[in-house]
């Protein structure tokens, strides 16, 4: 037998008739899914110390499972030292299989080491994706926190085929996604 993640199965048995009921969909294709999850990582040093994007390309492969590439500045910019075509960051991006080992590890296990930690903000791009930003990446058990020499953060963002925030909010908070009160922004 094939293995299957378990938010994946829970996404087909449970998360997408439910959605069907409550938004009213005909078709199974209409209801929105989980595209794509996008990890990126800033490191505004790197222009001057080549070795802390080597650092945080290791640290993003750990957290994700899946090897991070480069991403390269557009522009030139005087005032940050910073030339065309320089690398400034990282990114991975996940999907299918990846993608739900990822968010399960996420809500499961990473979110709750998280302190004073009373829930995500209500905040989508309104086409029903949504961007989470945390601000240390120690709180992912791949991390080691002895080899750690610097408290870094990160942008996760979750890419879904909703049409609007309300279906994008619906998806994510079935998936275990623990969002604030959503009326209060």
């Amino acid at each position: 037998m094939e293995y299957k993640p378990t938010l994946s199965i829970k996404y087909k048995e449970e998360i997408r008739p439910a959605l069907m009921k409550d938004f009213g969909y005909k078709s199974v294709m209409q209801v929105p899914k989980l595209e794509k999850i996008v990890l990126n990582h800033g490191v505004g040093r790197a222009s001057t110390d080549k070795k802390l994007l080597d650092i945080a390309a290791n640290e993003m492969t750990a957290i994700s499972g899946q090897k991070a590439v480069q991403t390269l500045s557009k522009k030139d910019i005087s005032n940050f030292k910073l030339r065309k075509k320089m690398p400034i960051g990282v990114r991975v991006t996940l999907r299918k299989d990846k993608m739900y080992e990822f968010l399960e590890r996420l809500v499961a296990v990473a979110m709750p080491r998280i302190r004073d930690f009373n829930g995500v903000a209500f905040k989508f791009d309104g086409q029903g994706n949504y961007t989470l930003g945390i601000t240390e990446q120690i709180i992912f058990p791949e991390i080691d926190i002895d080899k750690i020499d610097k408290v870094a953060g990160m942008n996760i963002t979750f890419v879904t085929t909703a049409a609007t925030d309300e279906e994008g909010y619906a998806l994510l908070s079935a998936f275990g996604l623990p969002f604030k009160n959503k009326n209060k922004k």
